[in-house]
C-alpha cells in the first residue's frame, strides 16, 4: 500500500507562511510525476540541489513541474520522471518584501564626553529596513543549515552590533552630546552602511536605518534643562539671583526663616549698592562737570577741556585736542 502512496503526485508550496518569516525550505521529499508548485503573490521560488541554484520562478501562479520547471532546470532540464523514480530538489521560498523591525537599546550607552569620566550614558530607539537580495549568498550562509529564516533572527544579530555602531556614530557626528537629534540622520546614515557591510554576506541588504529619538537619564536630563535657563538668562550672577527670588517667593528656599529673611534682606541691599553704582557713573551722553581748579597763583584751570570736554586734570593744555586751557 506504501508503494502506490509514494506515486502519488505531490504539490511544492510555502506551506508555513507566516508574514515575519523570510525564507521556507520544502525540502527531503520526492517530486513526483504530475506534482505542481505554487508560487504566491510576493515569493520567489528558487531549485537548488547540493547547494547549487538550477533554477529561479518568480512569477505567482500553480505550474506543472514536469512540463513547465524541469525544462528550465540548469543541470536537470533532461530529467525525465519514471513510474518508480521521482526527483530529489530542494526548494527555498523567499519572501520578497522589505521589512521594517523597531529597535531600542536594552541597556543605556556610555559615550565618551569631557567632564564625564564614565562617559554620557544615552539610550534610543528607531526602526531599521532590510530585504533579501542575494540568493546565492542566503543559501551559502543560512539557508544551506536552517529550515527556515524569521524577521526576530536578523533583528537579533542586528541588535548585537547596534551599541558599539552607535558609541561609533554618535562620537563621531554627535557634534553636541546634549542635542544628538540634530544630527541622528548623519548617525543613522553611518550606521546603516555599517550594518549593510555585515549582512550582505548574508545576502541580505539594509534598505534603511532611522534613529527615532535619543533619551537621557533624569539626572542629565535636569542638567540640560538647568543649562538652557543659563543660556536664556545669560549671566550666571543673574541666574542665581533669580533662583534665589523665585524660591522665596515660592517658601521652597532652603534654611526658611530668619536664614530666608537674611539672605533676601542681603540680596536687597547688594542689588541696591549696584542700583546706586549705576546711577553715579555717567553715560556717553551725560554732560559732564566743568568745574575748575584751584591753583597756588589764584588762576583756575578747568578739570575739563572747554573745547571738547575732555578730561584735564589741571593740565595747561587739552591732551585730546590741544587747547590752551589757562
Amino acid at each position: 500500500m506504501s508503494f502506490f502512496k509514494n506515486q502519488f503526485a505531490n504539490v511544492v508550496e510555502w506551506q508555513e507562511f507566516r508574514d515575519d518569516m523570510i525564507f521556507y525550505k520544502w525540502n527531503n521529499r520526492e517530486i513526483k510525476k504530475g506534482s505542481k508548485l505554487i508560487i504566491r503573490p510576493g515569493q520567489d521560488a528558487i531549485f537548488f540541489k547540493n547547494g547549487k541554484i538550477e533554477g529561479i520562478f518568480r512569477d505567482e501562479g500553480e505550474y506543472d513541474i514536469e512540463s513547465q520547471i524541469v525544462p528550465f532546470l540548469s543541470t536537470l532540464r533532461g530529467f525525465k520522471f519514471g513510474f518508480n523514480s521521482g526527483m530529489r530538489v530542494e526548494v527555498l521560498f523567499v519572501n520578497t518584501k522589505e521589512f521594517v523591525v523597531k529597535w531600542g537599546t536594552q541597556n543605556a550607552i556610555n559615550i565618551p564626553s569631557l567632564g564625564l569620566p564614565g562617559g554620557l550614558p544615552i539610550r534610543a530607539n528607531g526602526t531599521f529596513h532590510f530585504k533579501v537580495n542575494d540568493y546565492i549568498s542566503l543559501i551559502d550562509e543560512i539557508a544551506g543549515v536552517r529550515e527556515h529564516y524569521l524577521v526576530e533572527d536578523v533583528r537579533i544579530r542586528i541588535t548585537s552590533v547596534l551599541d558599539q555602531l552607535l558609541m561609533k556614530w554618535i562620537s563621531r557626528e554627535g557634534k553636541d552630546m546634549y542635542n544628538l537629534q540634530a544630527n541622528s540622520f548623519d548617525i543613522s546614515k553611518g550606521i546603516q552602511e555599517d550594518l549593510d557591510m555585515q549582512m550582505v554576506k548574508s545576502g541580505i541588504s539594509i534598505t534603511g536605518f532611522n534613529v527615532m529619538s535619543f533619551s537621557y537619564p533624569k539626572e542629565i536630563q535636569e542638567m540640560i534643562t538647568k543649562n538652557a535657563s543659563h543660556g536664556m538668562v545669560g549671566d550666571v550672577n543673574r541666574y542665581q539671583q533669580i533662583s534665589i527670588t523665585d524660591g522665596m517667593a515660592t517658601g521652597k528656599m532652603s534654611g526658611g526663616g530668619a536664614a530666608s529673611d537674611i539672605a533676601g534682606m542681603m540680596i536687597g541691599m547688594n542689588m541696591a549698592g549696584k542700583m546706586m553704582n549705576q546711577m553715579n557713573q555717567p553715560t556717553p551722553n551725560q554732560p559732564v562737570s566743568m568745574e575748575n581748579t584751584d591753583l597756588a597763583d589764584g588762576q583756575k584751570k578747568p578739570n575739563f577741556c572747554p573745547n571738547c570736554g575732555h578730561k584735564t586734570e589741571g593740565a595747561k593744555f587739552c591732551s585730546n585736542c590741544g587747547q590752551k586751557l589757562v
